[in-house]
């Protein structure tokens, strides 16, 4: 780790007054700092900052500050977020990590982690030695020729898939995005990771109310059961109403370059009655567009297989 100046305000505004790499949990910089992957030169440590705080009176708001673990035990968390936060990482992790932080968590290609491989994400223009080589991991929805690396967070799946906001400040004040815009596809600049700029800082994720996402949950399908990430995960909501399906969201991860929301899965399965039938007929566009590498083919059948169990465990008991 090479050596840097850490500053700790206490205020927002102090935090957003100059240049630097914010610091939370430090979960994931800290690791990334020691591979000199990223090398800053003055760390911000934002933890005095007032940016806690669960609200689930109206939706959900979450304080970009939270810790994950504090979060998947709150009684008014969706079940899928709960669930996505309890299937990452280990629990000492989650103690340690924040929301916000969760959100931005960089990718864990081994080649990017590797600074003595080449990368496009890392080195803009070095290649992508991904593709041509040990790939299992990587994704198969999203990609190009410049990158396929996979989105790391189950966190960001199940936000994407119940339409969440992250609010961001700046200098210049604040602005609101979509999560699901939030994130960018590789395309030509695998280097820019997300929409958010110089100076800018997380400071509230927003959970529009749902009602039936009560009726929610989160699959995740990995190597081995405890601190992995995931081959392909399912994030689930269903509204049910005598024994058909009135309204879905469903989100994969594992699978992608970003957290990916199938749009087309979600209208097939509104209307449709609650049968193993109609689950399989909606999950088989899941993989519409996908492009396997050479290790990786198995994801495709993989994430229609995840999509129906998850439709199968939130249904059990009232399908026909």
């Amino acid at each position: 780790m090479r050596t840097f100046e850490l500053t700790a305000p206490a205020t927002v505004p102090d935090a957003l007054a100059g240049p630097g790499t914010y610091l939370a949990g430090g979960t994931t910089l800290v690791d990334l700092m020691k591979l000199d992957v990223v090398t800053p030169q003055h760390v911000v440590d934002i933890n005095a900052l007032p940016l806690r705080g669960i609200d689930p009176s109206d939706g959900l708001r979450l304080g970009a500050l939270e810790r994950m673990s504090d979060v998947a035990r709150h009684p008014g968390v969706y079940p899928v977020i709960s669930r996505a936060l309890l299937q990452s990482a280990s629990q000492q992790l989650r103690n340690m990590a924040s929301i916000g932080g969760n959100l931005l968590q960089r990718t864990r290609c081994t080649y990017f982690r590797d600074v003595t491989m080449p990368c496009n994400r890392r080195d803009p223009g070095s290649g992508c030695p991904a593709r041509d080589g040990a790939n299992r991991m990587h994704a198969v929805l999203g990609t190009s020729d410049a990158c396929v690396a996979t989105h790391a967070s189950d966190l960001a799946v199940a936000l994407v898939a119940l339409d969440a906001q992250v609010t961001l400040a700046s200098a210049d004040g604040t602005r609101t995005v979509a999560l699901a815009d939030f994130y960018r596809l590789p395309g030509d600049t695998p280097q820019v990771e997300n929409d958010l700029r110089p100076g800018e800082l997380i400071t509230e994720v927003v959970v529009p109310r749902l009602d039936w996402a009560a009726n929610s949950t989160y699959v995740k399908v990995r190597d081995r059961q405890s601190y992995e990430f995931a081959l392909c995960s399912a994030a689930v909501a269903l509204d049910v109403q005598d024994g058909r399906i009135v309204d879905a969201r469903v989100a994969v991860g594992g699978v992608a370059t970003v957290p990916w929301r199938l749009t087309a899965v979600e209208d097939a399965l509104r209307g449709a009655p609650v049968t193993q039938e109609a689950f399989e007929a909606a999950a088989a566009v899941a993989g519409d567009g996908a492009v396997p590498l050479s290790a990786n083919g198995f994801k495709i059948p993989l994430l229609r297989r995840t999509v129906v169990r998850a439709l199968r465990e939130l249904t059990e008991g009232s399908r026909a």
